[in-house]
């Protein structure tokens, strides 16, 4: 059966403004098959209900303006790190550190190493099913940058992706993907808006006994549209950690396909949002237990005001055989007026009869009690509110385990905040 006429269209005009680049053309033309059998998404699609994905598949990228702080430092300066920039989705050597770091391997997609003409888009095939997900099979089929690394020791720093968005019409796709070896351990940090329209997929392999930290500071660039995928595959007693702050961004929507390989493995996925005014922001997150005794757990929290938006669509799936699974699911909204709103759909579907999974959702205002309690005892309403919202969203924070880089995350919360006070 064809695709839906407003799908074939989208994909006809989308298509019509990319060229391939050159380079790992079989996993390309893989994706390319894809798409075209998928076609790009629809309103009508069943994980895009609560989400309009128009701007995101039109052929041109919608004008946003750049946005430059002067009030705040770029996220992470404190931290001892490799850097690497790309402006507008295009590698920058002059804003970038050497690609040299002791027990990591770095390329770019234009250099591909051998075990990259495998690696690269195999994850993102596999996450198409049960769900398909269009835009990242567009990414693999069209992206003009990103890095291929392959982690063969304890990284020596964290290597921190710094996406500067210069172009009031930039419209970037970026790919990058990473194997980290059997006992080996990375950090990942990534920062910045990316560009007018931003397209990302991050791949990630871990073997057996792998740990890989991933923190994500989205920009502030209010006008920005983002779409992220992050695909990650765990070996057995392999640990895999992601943290995620969005403020900001009139159209955010941030996917991570987890599966679990390998048994007495781990993943934690979480997230912070802040959300005021013009700002769509939805996480959708699917879990796949595939081996026995692992551990996932789900932590999103949004804070919104305004007319703000919050998306949370979240599954687990244990299949036959995944005895012992620990499936924990989290996700919770603070709505600071009536305008406001929050969708939520949590999932679970268990093929396992010894498991233990959980799921949770809730809605709501700052608590009168414990805001009378703070006022009570001299603190200003507009400080009492605060530490209210901070203690909300401690528990997503709290999933990153370096101390350094949660502490510059809460500062970036408070310092929302402190903007936002009206």
């Amino acid at each position: 059966m064809g695709l839906i006429a407003p799908k074939a269209e989208a994909l006809a005009a989308r298509l019509g403004a990319l060229t391939a680049p050159k380079g790992l053309d079989a996993a390309r033309a893989r994706a390319l098959d894809r798409v075209q059998a998928m076609g790009l998404p629809h309103r009508r699609d069943e994980y895009w209900r609560y989400t309009d994905p128009a701007s995101l598949v039109a052929p041109t990228a919608i004008r946003a303006e750049v946005f430059d702080p002067q009030d705040e430092a770029a996220a992470f300066d404190g931290i001892d790190r490799l850097t690497v920039t790309f402006v507008d989705g295009v590698f920058a050597p002059d804003l970038s550190d050497d690609l040299t770091l002791s027990g990591v391997e770095i390329s770019r997609l234009g250099a591909a190493p051998d075990w990259a003409e495998t690696a690269y888009g195999a994850l993102e095939s596999l996450g198409q099913s049960p769900v398909a997900r269009p835009l990242a099979a567009l990414n693999t089929a069209f992206a003009t940058d990103g890095l291929l690394i392959r982690v063969t020791g304890q990284a020596a720093r964290p290597i921190n992706l710094v996406y500067a968005h210069k172009s009031e019409t930039s419209d970037a796709i970026l790919h990058h993907t990473i194997q980290v070896d059997e006992g080996c351990e990375l950090t990942l940090l990534e920062s910045g808006a990316g560009a007018a329209r931003f397209n990302q997929v991050l791949e990630v392999e871990l073997a057996p006994r792998a740990r890989f930290h991933h923190i994500r500071a989205q920009g502030r660039d209010h006008q920005r549209r983002n779409v992220t995928h992050v695909f990650a595959r765990l070996g057995a007693e392999a640990l895999f950690k992601s943290f995620t702050l969005t403020a900001n961004g009139l159209l955010t929507r941030n996917e991570a396909v987890i599966t679990f390989a390998g048994d007495n493995a781990r993943a934690h996925i979480a997230g912070a949002a802040m959300g005021d005014g013009a700002f769509h922001h939805d996480d959708t997150v699917f879990i796949t237990h595939g081996a026995v005794a692992c551990e996932s757990r789900q932590v999103f929290k949004k804070v919104l005001k305004h007319g703000a938006v919050g998306v949370f669509q979240g599954k687990i799936l244990v299949k036959n055989g995944a005895q012992k699974t620990d499936g924990y699911q989290i996700s919770q909204s603070l709505l600071l007026d009536e305008d406001s709103q929050f969708l939520c759909k949590p999932e679970l579907e268990i093929y396992a009869d010894d498991v233990k999974c959980s799921h949770g959702s809730t809605s709501g205002a700052i608590d009168d009690t414990a805001l009378y309690y703070l006022r009570s005892r001299g603190v200003p309403k507009r400080r009492a509110q605060s530490l209210l919202i901070l203690a909300f969203l401690a528990e997503a924070i709290q999933e990153i385990a370096d101390e350094a880089i949660a502490a510059d995350i809460g500062a970036r919360l408070e310092a929302w905040l402190d903007r936002h006070e009206d």
